[in-house]
């Protein structure tokens, strides 16, 4: 962890691709920047097949979920919080049309017991080539 307090990094979730924190605490709440589905130390993303420019040739929006999920744990945890401690997600993705059923089943298995609040928009595009991004807010003891 940061030695600052407030700013909190795991170093098992992806790095970030800008001067960010993974989350910053702020009284008894956890601010997570965007998580995505890359994964730490290396430059590939589950699920994204690139093309020889690294424009996105095919992606699987169900592994892109579990990953992104995977994250967004590994940096509550690693930063005093807990994924039952989540009270709202606000979820991006690329392509509504194609991907929000499927996105929407898995959600619902990770989020059964725990419901924090969400909303889902579509953009255009993300800063890397994945289609979809997480921002979420928890609770955090201490």
């Amino acid at each position: 962890m940061s030695e600052n307090q407030n700013i909190k990094n795991s170093n098992k979730a992806p790095e970030p691709v800008g001067l960010y924190p993974h989350a910053r605490k702020v009284g008894n709440l956890l601010f997570l920047s965007g998580v995505g589905p890359r994964e730490r130390g290396t430059k590939k993303i589950p699920g994204v097949e690139l093309d020889d420019e690294g424009n996105i040739a095919s992606y699987d929006i169900e592994t892109q979920c579990h990953s992104v999920f995977k994250n967004v744990r590994l940096i509550l945890e690693d930063s005093g919080s807990s994924w039952d401690q989540l009270v709202d997600v606000t979820v991006f993705l690329t392509n509504m049309k194609d991907d929000f059923k499927t996105y929407n089943k898995i959600y619902a298995e990770y989020f059964k017991d725990n419901q924090p609040c969400r909303t889902t928009v579509e953009i255009n595009c993300l800063p890397t080539p994945i289609a979809i991004e997480l921002k979420c807010i928890a609770t955090i003891d201490g």
